[in-house]
């Protein structure tokens, strides 16, 4: 997996981005394989090997929307306009570098912090 070297991401980006894919149940497979091939929440629910929890699809598409938020994550495109799969942006191959093997997992106080961040109504 190679990065472009011509893109450059905010270091808060990228914290908030390593810290959701910490927290969240996708291994790093999952992402090595979004990298490489456009993914579904059904084909993502099937490879049981690619999530640290057991997933429905709707729970699966809810984490891809909040990691498309977060510029981890992109809508696969054809000819027809969007589609149900995504892909791994060049921000979520960067923060995939940061770590040689496995995505280490996220502290409870963390988990707690980025549940907040993701579901708490900002005022």
């Amino acid at each position: 997996m190679q990065s472009n070297p011509n893109f450059t991401v905010g270091q808060h980006s990228l914290a908030r981005a390593a810290e959701a894919m910490r927290c969240l149940p996708f291994k790093r497979s999952f992402y090595e394989n979004a990298a490489t091939d456009p993914l579904s929440s059904p084909a993502v629910c099937a490879q049981r090997s690619w999530c640290k929890a057991d997933l429905n699809a709707d729970a699966t598409e809810n984490i891809f929307c909040w990691l498309i938020k977060l510029g981890v994550l992109r809508r696969e495109v054809d000819g027809q306009g969007l589609t149900h799969r995504v892909r791994l942006t060049p921000m979520g191959k960067q923060v995939l570098l940061m770590w040689p093997g496995e995505i280490p997992s996220a502290t409870k106080l963390r988990r707690l912090r980025h549940w907040l961040r993701r579901h708490w109504p900002r005022l």
